[in-house]
């Protein structure tokens, strides 16, 4: 893997400007194109050179605009979609396959270039109205970790549910019963209305497994997925008596929160408390200590998406399909057994 100091080279910063940014540091005064181009960086998917991807471009028919729900001070706060963002890029490079961005400027969405696309890859949640934009552009799209207007519009999701019974069948492998969840609202996925006041799968199937195990339930729930929640509700776990053993936490960057507000206590992890975090960004390899995640395969998500765009356009008789993407357990060293 990449190490900080080789991020550091290639992004012109210092490997504590690297290691600051990639563990959240809100402290650290450096431009967000600064934080951007580090967190892309860290990203370990294989680089596509930029010859190569020129000749794409001159040797390719299709263009496909990608649209990203997330502006730039969101994709600072939570990287993931910028990872999946540059995974998509670089898998329709090696495809030749031509592709610009499409951003919402005042509610409307406007092309980076003067091409119409042949289809769009569309990142993130959307409501009624964006989508009707979109498909009034172009009606041949796919989703990716949202599923509006399923009867029309094929998808690619998460199956966020095996990802949480992992964690936590992890943990409890490891002999812990006292376990927590951290998390909060989350922005429905099927195009109803972009507020955060949906309960998170990730919480439903927490609570499934501790009711299934016979466990005692510890929830703490903010109103969205952040490092600013994740270390609010470290510190309302902290001022508990009985505090959980093990703890799933829903996202990394929420974890990256915990992890804060631990150190700053004096809480040891993994040997006072294991923590185990979702999406498995590139960043949190570099976290202290590195964080266990649950791993999303962000290849995978790229070429089945651009699998279901392919058959979209190439075949008139199309049904949509909604693909569920599994889910594994990378192991790092925030975790370890309970000591009896």
């Amino acid at each position: 893997m990449a190490t900080i100091k080789e991020i550091a080279k290639a992004a012109n910063v210092s490997q504590a400007t690297v290691s600051r940014i990639l563990n959240n540091d809100i402290t650290l005064s450096v431009s967000d194109e600064t934080k951007l181009r580090v967190l892309a960086i860290a990203d370990e998917v294989d680089y596509i050179p930029l010859k190569t991807r020129k000749k794409a471009k001159r040797n390719s028919r299709l263009n496909i605009a990608i649209v990203d729900w997330y502006v730039n001070k969101a994709l600072i706060g939570d990287p993931y979609y910028l990872y999946l963002l540059t995974t998509v890029e670089k898998a329709l490079s090696k495809e030749s396959i031509n592709s610009y961005k499409m951003l919402k400027v005042e509610g409307k969405y406007i092309s980076s270039v003067n091409t119409k696309p042949d289809g769009i890859i569309a990142i993130g949640r959307f409501d009624k109205d964006s989508v009707k934009q979109l498909s009034d552009i172009c009606d041949n799209i796919v989703f990716i970790d949202s599923s509006p207007r399923a009867d029309l519009y094929s998808s690619v999701m998460i199956n966020t549910e095996l990802g949480t019974n992992q964690a936590l069948n992890y943990l409890y492998q490891l002999g812990h019963r006292r376990i927590g969840y951290i998390g909060g609202k989350v922005i429905s996925d099927t195009g109803l209305k972009l507020s955060f006041s949906t309960d998170d799968r990730r919480k439903i199937a927490y609570q499934d497994f501790i009711h299934n195990n016979n466990l005692e339930s510890f929830i703490f729930e903010g109103n969205k997925l952040s490092f600013e929640e994740g270390f609010s509700l470290a510190n309302v776990m902290l001022k508990k008596h009985n505090r959980p053993t093990g703890v799933f936490v829903a996202n990394d960057t929420m974890a990256s929160g915990v992890l804060a507000r631990f150190k700053q206590e004096g809480v040891r992890v993994p040997e006072d408390i294991s923590i185990i975090g979702f999406n498995d960004i590139p960043a949190s390899k570099y976290l202290t200590p590195p964080l266990t995640s649950v791993k999303l395969d962000m290849n995978y998500i790229a070429v089945c998406t651009i699998s279901l765009l392919k058959e979209k356009l190439e075949n008139s008789f199309f049904f949509p399909k909604k693909v569920l993407i599994p889910t594994s357990l990378t192991i790092r060293s925030s975790t370890m057994k309970v000591e009896k």
